[in-house]
């Protein structure tokens, strides 16, 4: 992974990125993301009805291949809390075309959540703003070892079959939460990078997009 991050607390912000997580009802979406967001960890919280969603406040510094230190970014980020009930399905898979980047995530104490990851990959393809958007596979609950029933070769097998990256946290100890999130906001950056560097290069005034924004859901690409 080439970014750094560091948390940043208030002031203007250059970009809004709109991350959503979505699975299983019972994965540990809505704890996972209030470990990222506040770094606590509440076994409280009851299921999400619909949508919510909880913001942090980021620095984002790219790393070059080369190892120098690539340019810098205030982020505002958005993380998206999705039902994981059936009910909520058509209310959940409205907000797939908003965000730019998901956290699919599974419950590594229930075999039946890993088995559903491939019909919520189907969903996220049919709905979301692109046909090959920003994803990382996440296997939640990782410090219930003696309850595990998903493997991790399981899992990162079917990570590969996506050419997506795999992360196995706990919200409960915080283990690989935020690495998690990095990594995917690191590959939005890098794609908006991109479209934002393209038509800067190909305008012949020098006049070039300064911010990205989400294509019209008509519009079916990812790569600029």
């Amino acid at each position: 992974m080439f970014c750094a991050v560091s948390t940043m607390t208030d002031g203007d912000y250059d970009y809004l990125i709109k991350l959503l997580a979505l699975g299983d009802s019972g994965v540990g979406k809505t704890t996972f993301l209030y470990r990222y967001t506040d770094n606590k960890f509440n076994p409280k919280f009851i299921t999400t009805v619909g949508i919510d969603f909880r913001e942090k406040r980021v620095v984002y510094t790219a790393t070059n291949s080369n190892g120098t230190t690539g340019k810098t970014f205030k982020v505002h980020l958005q993380l998206w809390d999705t039902a994981g009930q059936e009910r909520f399905r058509s209310l959940t898979t409205a907000f797939f075309r908003d965000a730019m980047g998901f956290l699919l995530m599974f419950d590594l104490t229930s075999q039946q959540s890993f088995l559903n990851v491939r019909n919520w990959m189907s969903q996220l393809q049919a709905n979301a703003y692109c046909e090959n958007p920003d994803i990382v596979l996440v296997g939640n609950k990782a410090d219930l070892a003696d309850q595990r029933e998903v493997q991790e070769k399981q899992a990162k097998e079917l990570a590969d079959k996506y050419g997506i990256p795999y992360f196995e946290t706990s919200a409960a100890t915080g283990s690989e939460v935020d690495k998690a999130v990095i990594t995917l906001l690191d590959l939005v950056m890098k794609r908006m990078e991109q479209c934002v560097d393209k038509p800067a290069q190909e305008a012949p005034n020098g006049d070039g997009a300064s911010k990205l924004e989400a294509p019209p859901p008509s519009e079916k690409k990812c790569a600029c």
